[in-house]
């Protein structure tokens, strides 16, 4: 009879054992699993900051490529094209 009584405590040490390896190793996981997101946070950060910037420069060159009087001087220098003088220009009105 007792041996039975001095199993009882040594299994229920090894249970809390187990239990508490398995839980550090958990534990460990998911500390590693989270720095792993972490860093990949951080690393789409940077992406997304430099993505920003890229933008602000296109959205600049845009506008600059867009501007009437470059446009008026592309026009006349690579397509020969020239303002029509004002008797030049008929106004058509629908009826």
């Amino acid at each position: 009879m007792e041996i039975g009584k001095t199993r009882q405590p040594f299994l229920l040490i090894m249970t809390f054992a187990v239990v508490c390896v398995m839980s550090a190793i958990a534990l460990i996981y998911t500390k590693h699993e989270s720095r792993k997101l972490f860093v990949e946070l951080e690393a789409l950060t940077t992406e997304r900051d430099e993505l920003n910037i890229e933008w602000g420069q296109l959205q600049i060159e845009q506008s600059t490529w867009a501007t009437h009087a470059r446009i008026e001087r592309v026009a006349a220098e690579q397509l020969s094209l020239v303002r029509p003088k004002a008797t030049e220009i008929y106004v058509i009105e629908r009826q």
